[in-house]
Order: C-alpha cells, then sequence, then structure tokens
C-alpha cells in the first residue's frame, strides 16, 4: 500500500503556469498528472477549435499541428522537471537542445483529449533526456525522443 508521500503528484494551470514561462496561445497543456519525481509524468491537452492555430492548419479540416504536439510534450516534461526540482516561482526555463525520431501516427483534432506520457531517459542535473508518447483515448498519436538544458537564475 502506497502512502500519501508516495502517491504520484499533479500540478494544475496555475501550478503549471507557476514553473514554465509559457502562456496563451503557446501554452499547451491544462494539467500535468501522475507525476512521480525525476522519472515520469502525463501532460493533458483540451483540444478545442477556438485555439488560433486551426484558422489556418487547415482551413475547413481543423488539424492540430504535429510539432505542436512535440511541444506540449515538452512543456509536460518541464512540468516534470519543475516539480522534480522544485522550480515554482523560480524564473526557471527550459530550453529544448534536440529532437529524435519523432513520428506522427493520427491525426488530432478538436474534441480530443491529448495525453501525454513523458520519461525521463537521463537527468537530475542541468541537461535532460526524455521518451515522449501522445495518444488520444489509447491510440497512439505522436512519439520522439527529446533533450532540453535547465536554466535556472541564481539568487
Amino acid at each position: 500500500m502506497t502512502d500519501a508521500a508516495e502517491a504520484p503528484l499533479s500540478a494544475d494551470i496555475q501550478l503549471i503556469q507557476r514553473i514554465i514561462p509559457h502562456r496563451y496561445p503557446f501554452l499547451l497543456v491544462d494539467r500535468v498528472r501522475d507525476i512521480v519525481p525525476n522519472k515520469s509524468a502525463v501532460g493533458i491537452k483540451c483540444v478545442t477549435m477556438n485555439e488560433p492555430q486551426f484558422t489556418g492548419h487547415f482551413p475547413g479540416l481543423p488539424i492540430f499541428p504535429g510539432v505542436q504536439i512535440i511541444e506540449a510534450m515538452a512543456q509536460t516534461s518541464a512540468v516534470l522537471v519543475g516539480v522534480s526540482m522544485d522550480l515554482a516561482d523560480k524564473n526557471a526555463k527550459v530550453y529544448f537542445m534536440g529532437i529524435d525520431g519523432a513520428k506522427f501516427r493520427r491525426k488530432v483534432v478538436p474534441g480530443d483529449v491529448l495525453e501525454m506520457t513523458v520519461t525521463v531517459k537521463r537527468g537530475g542535473g542541468k541537461v535532460w533526456k526524455f521518451e515522449g508518447r501522445a495518444s488520444v483515448d489509447g491510440e497512439l498519436a505522436a512519439e520522439a525522443e527529446f533533450s532540453a538544458m535547465l536554466d535556472v537564475p541564481k539568487g
């Protein structure tokens, strides 16, 4: 049996905004659940028709851009790092260093709930590497490995 101290953590939109600097229209994660510090997390993105990318991608056939799925996985990872390292309100930034093996398997459209499972492959310092898988209703939509660098201001 797991006690409360060992239970997975979560981050609502208020905590997410205290950890990462992204804001509308580029804040692409609504909630992060099942956070296991330094190991894994699941980000949730509710895709809605009123998002600005759908005016041009594509008119009459709205499809959530694949690059934004990768970005949403990265933002989920940044929240995982922020929770793992207690970075809320510390003005930390996490920057992409590389993206490998990105594959897109399914269209993501308004009304979908995108679940992004991210797993730490290497981390704990300034450079982190992750594996990410995004799915809708259990069906794989995208996957990639990516690395990022953590920048925390001194003081």
